[in-house]
């Protein structure tokens, strides 16, 4: 898979050189001593044409306005982006700061005061987005960071997100085509409580076709990264990502068909990731088949949602933001597959997650619309997302399980409905090629080597899961009724610990690459990143 992103990127770079004649390189700020036209990076925005570069010298940028696309004034952004192929880029990822708090506060500040908490509204203050891309295809963003864009009075993802290709949320329709964002930092430094928390990192909804390499998000109530709305048709690669000190390092709701994670490391999150249906970022449910009846060329099956060659460890986290959904995602587990469907976890290493390495769970949501999903389980207005036909093949796992309840280690899965295609196990160990753990791992590993469409009857694996995994996330099967936890209870939230603006992570070794010969990028000439 990687050759094939190469492929792409190259043909990417081909067009964009073949079109250098006529593009305009606009600069904002200062590099290496030469002082570009544009002070912000809004007014370069709003001059550039289809084609043109933008390039960022280091400064904190701070957000003085917002603006927001024509007919959606909830979604405010501190930098819309409108103009399709148009090229973003910073000369130095640590160096150049695209900041949501208040002009002549320090860089990503930690105090009340500083942050900008966006226009307001009648219901109190928006929030606000950082960097937003609406509708407008192949646009990059690429090597910077930016910080403390916090959500507000919607608390309902439309703000609170850094950097976010928006091909128009809650439309339920695709209306993003074609993306490409490298060497991108996103944290925010500050909460006070789930109503201003920031909630995304790197955001991709409704939008088909795109990448995201060398990334790094941390401290968000949602997830660090996220990818939902797009079904069998996201056509999307996330490489060298590195989720931490999130609520779910990584998210993706109704999100399936051609969606690859690779090379990636999730950490010290309360759960690493979560893949799932639900009745938001429609139109459900996650199903990561091969759009029509294709075949893999990673998995060489029908299943084109590939998690492969990742890093997921030590996701045993309570204390960070953590809000909605988001916060049932069990604290203490490596991954969570949640009403999806049709997924493949191969390749992997799962290491010292304390609840479970991996789990297979239904997704309870409520009401409609409910498609692909049944209504009315168990109490009316109940929507159940049951999941079926996952894969998980030669993954390695180490000391999983530590908290030491029932069905805690390796892996777990349980099914509520009857008659819906098995799961697959096969290849996974325990490090130095033991067997999993515990026996009910082993058990349905050894029952269900093969996805061959058999069906199996509800509750078909570890019951003390069902009643461990509900403990864990404190759902509520029964509205009102949080579930008992038989053998006591999991870790909780004492207190949200932020972590700092990380520094010194690795940037574009050349930020003049590809870029037509101007002022900070002179011809024949060797370009390094700002140090």
């Amino acid at each position: 898979m990687r050759r094939v992103v190469a492929v792409l990127l190259t043909v990417s770079s081909v067009l964009v050189l073949a079109s250098a004649a006529n593009a305009k390189v606009l600069l904002v700020g200062s590099y290496d001593g030469v002082r570009g036209h544009f002070s912000s990076i809004q007014t370069a925005v709003n001059a550039a044409k289809p084609g043109d570069w933008i390039l960022v010298g280091p400064g904190d940028y701070k957000t003085r306005s917002s603006r927001h696309p024509r007919g959606r004034a909830d979604r405010p952004a501190g930098i819309l982006m409108t103009t399709p192929d148009v090229y973003l880029r910073g000369m130095n990822r640590n160096q150049v700061i695209v900041d949501g708090t208040k002009p002549g506060t320090p860089t990503c500040s930690t105090k009340a005061t500083d942050q900008n908490f966006g226009p307001a509204s009648s219901e109190g203050s928006l929030g606000l987005n950082g960097i937003m891309v609406w509708k407008a295809a192949n646009v990059w963003v690429q090597n910077l960071t930016a910080c403390n864009f916090l959500g507000g009075a919607g608390g309902d993802g439309g703000t609170g997100n850094e950097i976010w290709w928006n091909g128009g949320d809650d439309s339920g329709k695709v209306g993003g085509h074609g993306y490409y964002g490298s060497y991108l930092t996103t944290t925010s430094t500050f909460y006070n409580g789930e109503r201003t928390a920031a909630e995304y990192g790197i955001f991709s909804s409704n939008w088909s076709g795109g990448t995201w390499d060398q990334t790094y998000a941390s401290n968000f109530n949602d997830s660090g990264l996220y990818i939902g709305g797009c079904q069998q048709v996201c056509d999307q690669v996330v490489d060298h990502a590195h989720g931490q000190y999130d609520a779910l390092g990584y998210s993706g709701t109704n999100s399936g068909g051609k969606l690859v994670i690779e090379n990636s490391e999730f950490d010290h999150n309360e759960d690493g990731l979560d893949t799932n249906s639900q009745n938001v970022d429609e139109p459900s449910p996650q199903n990561g088949d091969c759009p029509n009846n294709g075949v893999s060329a990673i998995t060489h099956t029908h299943s084109c949602w590939v998690f492969i060659h990742n890093d997921v460890h030590d996701n045993n986290n309570p204390n960070v933001p953590s809000a909605g959904a988001a916060a049932a995602g069990p604290v203490g587990t490596g991954m969570t597959v949640s009403g999806a469907r049709n997924d493949t976890v191969m390749d992997n290493r799962f290491v010292n997650n304390d609840a479970w390495g991996v789990t297979f769970s239904p997704y309870l949501d409520s009401g409609l619309p409910c498609i692909g999903g049944t209504l009315h389980f168990l109490v009316p207005a109940n929507c159940l997302f049951d999941e079926w036909g996952d894969a998980l093949i030669d993954n390695q796992f180490t000391h999983n399980g530590s908290y030491g309840h029932p069905s805690n280690g390796d892996f777990a899965q349980v099914n509520f409905e009857n008659g819906h295609p098995t799961d697959c196990y096969r290849g996974n160990t325990e490090v130095g090629g033991g067997s999993v753990k515990p026996a009910s791992a082993a058990a349905i590993q050894q029952k269900y080597p093969q996805c061959n469409g058999e069906l199996v009857p509800a509750g078909a694996s570890d019951p003390d899961f069902l009643a461990e995994g509900l403990c864990d996330s404190q759902i509520e099967l029964v509205p009102g009724q949080f579930s008992p936890c038989p053998t006591g209870q999991y870790p909780r939230r004492t207190r949200v610990i932020m972590h700092p603006l990380p520094r010194n992570l690795k940037t574009m070794p050349d930020p003049c690459a590809g870029v037509p010969t101007n002022p900070w990028c002179p011809a024949r000439r060797t370009h390094r990143a700002a140090t």
